[in-house]
């Protein structure tokens, strides 16, 4: 089993932030403090929020294939790191190993799917031609991202259920504030 850090930060703008208040986090079958994670005052969900709302222009101007290359490199790290989740899981809430690996396999399979769709988000052309009036007439759609997201990910499937909203945002190129 991999070793659970003394504690976690949170991460503002991509960079890990420790706060004075942390919450502690207890291992569900021997009532151990084991980790503490650092936990965001409305400071830091404000400059999350202002950081997100920053960032939405560079992030709809990336191109397909950077996006992909930033969901590609999240892949490389989980794979990494894949027995450590698979740990925290189990401590944390209490799943068995075997789920808690099983859970760690779909973050990566979502993951990969999103890096593979990055390269495939694209508009349509519509046929309008319904009437002599229309002749000629086409319709066009482009997607486009609208701007930032919120995220709240309930816990009993913290990794899957986060990357079900985080890897779809990141391959549309939406920036977001995940808590």
């Amino acid at each position: 089993m991999a070793i659970i850090a003394e504690k976690y930060p949170l991460y503002l703008a991509g960079q890990p932030f420790y706060s004075d208040e942390a919450l502690s986090v207890y291992d569900k079958f021997s009532g151990e403090c084991v980790t503490s994670v650092s936990m965001a005052d409305s400071s830091a969900i404000d400059a999350a929020i202002t950081a997100a709302s920053d960032a939405r222009v560079v992030m709809a101007e990336m191109a397909p294939y950077q996006r992909r290359d930033i969901l590609m490199h999240c892949v490389k790290r989980f794979r990494e790191r894949s027995d450590e989740l698979a740990n925290i899981l189990c401590v944390e809430a209490g799943k068995p190993i075997r789920d808690s690996r099983g859970e760690v396999t779909r973050l990566i399979d979502t993951f990969l799917i999103a890096a593979e769709e990055s390269l495939r988000i694209h508009g349509e052309v519509m046929n309008l031609q319904i009437s002599e009036r229309t002749k000629g007439y086409h319709g066009f759609t482009r997607r486009v991202p609208v701007g930032p997201c919120s995220f709240i990910t309930p816990f009993n499937f913290p990794l899957n259920l986060v990357a079900h909203k985080v890897a779809p945002a990141i391959a549309a190129g939406c920036p977001f504030v995940l808590k």
